[in-house]
């Protein structure tokens, strides 16, 4: 049957040219020799059904090894160099989709674990915390409580950085105070402010408010306070000392949070490239800092999701300032600073 259906047009194609040939001989030429048609056509019958039976015994061949094929669970199309096939491309296509479908269960289980790890190990990490307290010789409690609090740090960041790749991202968009994210990612990134002697000047009022999710945007936060103390110059380069700037500028419709610092700053040809996936930047190959290059990368990807656009300034060797605008509360008062 499959056969007759694939073949059906080569079949009606040449039984009209046989049909035209023979009409043709007995209208037009006019001739007696009648015989001599009915031979012929019968000589070419003969050859053309011992042709068409070699076509269908190698069509059977291979609709029996196509058949022993569909049963593997590996891809068959190559093999077969059959991939017009519609068996053949269905198989294909499951197999595909069923090798996705693992590679998304792997995914998901691989999360869970990371998730679940970074759970378990918060838990004698606090313990660690208290148990400095009792450490006598100050200098060793504060550079034991450093390492512990950048172990604390890189915990919450790759915990937030697997819940980022998770297929059922938790984003919870709602009416939020700006000035609660930002005291948030104070207190997470207190022990390096305070241990870095940096001088904070927030002046974010508690009457601007955002749609956003604040956990996530707190994350956002979080990476950009923390390229400011990694990146803050050293002591003796600046009278000054190390300065972090936060204040808000309000639209009509937007709401645009700064941050702005004091430190080494990003180079030109470096600040376009700050939220590619991995990229460090020059500085991190003269061996001067150690960075993964996913901080920022993985800020702007959730600033994409917040749709929150992210952006940054920077002349090197005296300040970065990085931009969060986000959708503004439309029942505030409205400032008339342009951004």
């Amino acid at each position: 049957m499959k056969w007759l259906q694939k073949r059906a047009r080569d079949y009606a194609v040449l039984l009209f040219f046989a049909l035209g040939f023979n009409l043709y001989f007995l209208f037009l030429m006019r001739t007696k020799h009648v015989a001599y048609l009915l031979y012929l056509d019968l000589l070419l019958l003969v050859l053309w059904a011992i042709a068409e039976g070699a076509a269908f015994f190698i069509y059977q061949k291979g609709e029996r090894r196509k058949q022993q094929f569909l049963k593997e669970k590996e891809l068959i199309s190559d093999v077969l160099s059959m991939p017009d096939d519609r068996e053949v491309f269905a198989h294909d296509l499951a197999v595909l989709e069923r090798r996705i479908q693992d590679g998304f269960d792997t995914n998901c289980d691989l999360q869970d674990y990371v998730a679940k790890w970074c759970h378990e190990f918060k838990i004698p990490l606090a313990a660690a915390l208290l148990m400095t307290e009792k450490i006598n010789d100050t200098h060793v409690r504060i550079s034991m409580r450093e390492q512990l609090e950048r172990m604390s740090l890189q915990v919450n960041q790759m915990l937030q950085g697997c819940r980022l790749q998770s297929p059922l991202f938790d984003l919870q968009v709602r009416k939020v105070a700006l000035s609660e994210c930002v005291r948030a990612s104070i207190r997470n990134n207190q022990f390096f402010l305070i241990r870095n002697k940096f001088q904070m000047n927030v002046t974010v009022g508690d009457d601007v408010t955002v749609y956003t999710d604040e956990t996530w945007l707190t994350y956002i936060l979080d990476q950009i306070l923390s390229n400011a103390i990694k990146y803050a110059k050293a002591t003796d380069e600046t009278r000054e000392g190390h300065r972090i700037q936060i204040w808000c500028k309000r639209s009509n419709e937007t709401v645009a949070l700064l941050i702005e610092d004091n430190g080494e700053g990003i180079s030109q040809c470096d600040i376009r490239r700050v939220f590619e996936k991995g990229f460090t930047g020059s500085n991190y190959h003269n061996g001067k800092y150690k960075s993964t290059g996913m901080g920022l990368y993985l800020a702007a990807e959730i600033a994409k999701k917040l749709e929150h656009e992210l952006s940054v300034e920077s002349v090197c060797k005296e300040y970065t300032r990085f931009c969060v605008t986000m959708r503004g509360s439309k029942n505030e008062a409205t400032d008339t600073t342009e951004l």
